[in-house]
């Protein structure tokens, strides 16, 4: 039998630990559902390390922070105290947070909503979007490869093993970077594998210099440029795999032959980038509009906007959508017209914009 809430929430950031704190104050039933190891994980994984977190607000909006508690010190914190902070906050208050779990789908039900997930599928009156604007891109190959991280989150797991990072830039160069030192450390000879699709990689001079720097100090790397991946797998002992072709040379007669190296999914990384939320909202049937030149002001031609009322509801009933996911702007229906609308990536707006939806699911449940 499917459990019945409220409101579901995707998305353990600002705006949904907000909704989900609003929602627990104010007698809804909740569940909040987060793609990564703990809340916040989305601020972890962009901020740099030791970086300050500010109560910022926008100079032109009145409204104060409307849930004092997740606001932000005025003597500026590190990402990571703030963190912690919320971490026991929610703990403390005791809000009904399944961490390590992927949002899927959205299906319509009777009276309820149906939201599919990783951990299986859940029923609510109301569904709240609240997750970032950078998804972690999938690995696009055949097979299941929602194993493979996407991201570090603890160097030390990968002593001993044989890994492999994909991906060129700077955040595949700082996840080695860590992984080689926790190696070095350890005294683990086991080399780390960079591959990366294109023949060169690209790193900007200051990430260069600190893993030159970790190479000269022992740090066994292996380089595999212009490899990609393509296709996962399950050994004979039932180990989920990941197949990464090094090499390849194609023979007369359509015939490939190829080189390939083949690693078990728990020991690889794929900092792929990430991509805009416009993809999910296809798949769950929520309208957006593409900016034509002359008519938004924020957004670029050709991107494409969120239609959302007053209350962040969106053009599929029942699901709301608020913070990060529809910055920088988004199209408002508003009296029978429909004009683009600011909407500033900030702790603060993700935060207010869950009161307000709060607010009006509130008024609809209650009726």
């Amino acid at each position: 039998m499917d459990q019945k809430y409220d409101v579901l929430i995707v998305g353990g950031g600002p705006g949904g630990v907000a909704a989900a704190y609003l929602c627990h104050k104010n007698g809804l039933s909740h569940l909040l559902i987060e793609g990564g190891k703990s809340i916040f994980q989305g601020i972890a994984n962009t901020y740099p390390e030791g970086k300050n977190v500010y109560p910022s607000k926008p100079k032109e909006n009145p409204e104060p922070f409307l849930v004092e508690e997740l606001r932000p010190p005025d003597k500026p914190v590190t990402v990571e105290k703030y963190i912690q902070y919320v971490q026991h906050f929610v703990q403390h208050e005791g809000l009904n947070v399944l961490t390590d779990t992927q949002f899927e789908n959205i299906e319509e039900g009777r009276d309820y909503l149906k939201v599919h997930t990783s951990r299986g599928t859940f029923q609510a009156k109301k569904v709240l979007l609240a997750f970032g604007s950078s998804i972690p891109k999938e690995l696009s190959v055949y097979g299941d490869a929602k194993m493979v991280a996407k991201g570090l989150d603890d160097p030390k797991k990968y002593i001993g093993v044989r890994t492999l990072v994909i991906g060129g830039g700077n955040s595949a160069a700082d996840v080695i970077i860590s992984i080689l030192k926790e190696k070095r450390n350890a005294n683990d000879k086991e080399p780390v594998y960079w591959a990366h699709v294109a023949e060169t990689f690209d790193v900007n001079k200051e990430t260069a210099q600190r893993l030159g720097e970790e190479i000269l100090l022992g740090g066994n790397i292996r380089l595999l440029p212009g490899a990609t991946p393509r296709i996962g797998e399950v050994d004979d002992e039932g180990v989920d795999r990941l197949v990464i072709r090094v090499s390849e040379d194609k023979m007369a007669g359509g015939i490939e032959r190829y080189h390939a190296m083949s690693f078990p999914m728990k020991n690889v990384i794929a900092c792929i980038g990430s991509q805009g939320p416009t993809s999910i909202y296809d798949k769950i049937g929520v309208q957006t509009i593409a900016c034509a030149e002359g008519v938004c002001q924020v957004a670029k031609e050709g991107d494409r906007l969120l239609l959302l009322t007053a209350d962040f509801e969106s053009t599929r009933k029942g699901v709301y959508v608020i913070g990060g996911a529809i910055s920088p702007s988004y199209m408002r229906i508003s009296k029978g017209a429909i004009h683009e609308e600011r909407h500033p990536n900030l702790i603060y707006t993700a935060v207010n914009d869950a009161h307000h939806v709060v607010d009006a699911i509130l008024k609809k449940i209650k009726k």
